[in-house]
């Protein structure tokens, strides 16, 4: 149900691009920006910031506790991004290639890169969270530590500066210069190695919590005789 959603997110998301792209990009989407009204702008920053409060709000609705509420949030997110670009290339034949620039949010100020990077940030999302889901019904719950709570944000810090990284020339109705691809790869690779480093904790409790219960089973049965 939960995929179901992000795919209508991600159709209503691409529907609403193509408008605006349709009134201020006639002849295609390009860098640099173009400048848009002061009152459209704000809208368009309703909408997306109406969109997070969506997901985060579904997310909330289909979790019984703060990891999974977590968990449902980004994998919807995750699927809305992936199918954005899909529903893109389906209906307007954009982008050409994965390596295209695309500006990709505006809050807190404007995020641009390839599409390539957020997809795959997109795609390390979904694949997450689905093995986090499929751990906790088979009552593996993950227990975060500080560390992990650190590492995650690290990870989100390094990829969202290398989104942000061309915000000044942007502003300056620049063309974007090089992505830095250094910067997603560390960030990607800090947040797999904090969800490596939760996940085989969280297995070898779960593995020492079964031991101790067939210990103690044990001991009640010969207590028993």
């Amino acid at each position: 149900i939960l995929f179901l959603f992000g795919i209508a997110m991600a159709f209503m998301e691409a529907a609403v691009v193509i408008y605006l792209r349709g009134l201020y990009y006639p002849d295609g989407f390009s860098f640099p920006l173009r400048v848009i009204p002061q009152n459209i702008l704000a809208v368009e920053l309703g909408r997306e910031f109406s969109t997070i409060v969506m997901l985060g709000v579904i997310g909330t609705i289909a979790g019984k506790n703060l990891i999974e509420r977590f968990s449902y949030f980004i994998f919807c997110f995750g699927v809305w991004d992936i199918f954005y670009y899909v529903f893109l290339k389906q209906i307007l034949n954009w982008p050409p290639s994965l390596l295209t620039w695309d500006i990709l949010f505006l809050i807190p100020v404007p995020w641009v890169g390839p599409v390539l990077a957020p997809m795959l940030v997109a795609l390390t999302m979904v694949i997450i969270t689905v093995i986090s889901v499929l751990k906790i019904e088979k009552g593996c719950m993950p227990k975060l530590l500080k560390l992990d709570w650190v590492l995650g944000f690290m990870a989100a810090i390094i990829i969202f500066i290398s989104f942000i990284w061309n915000f000044p020339g942007m502003i300056r109705q620049e063309l974007p210069s090089p992505y830095h691809w250094e910067l997603l790869i560390i960030g990607e690779a800090i947040g797999l190695f904090s969800f490596y480093r939760m996940s085989k904790r969280t297995h070898t409790e779960k593995k020492i919590e079964e031991l101790t219960k067939e210990i103690w089973k044990k001991e009640y049965l010969q207590s028993g005789r």
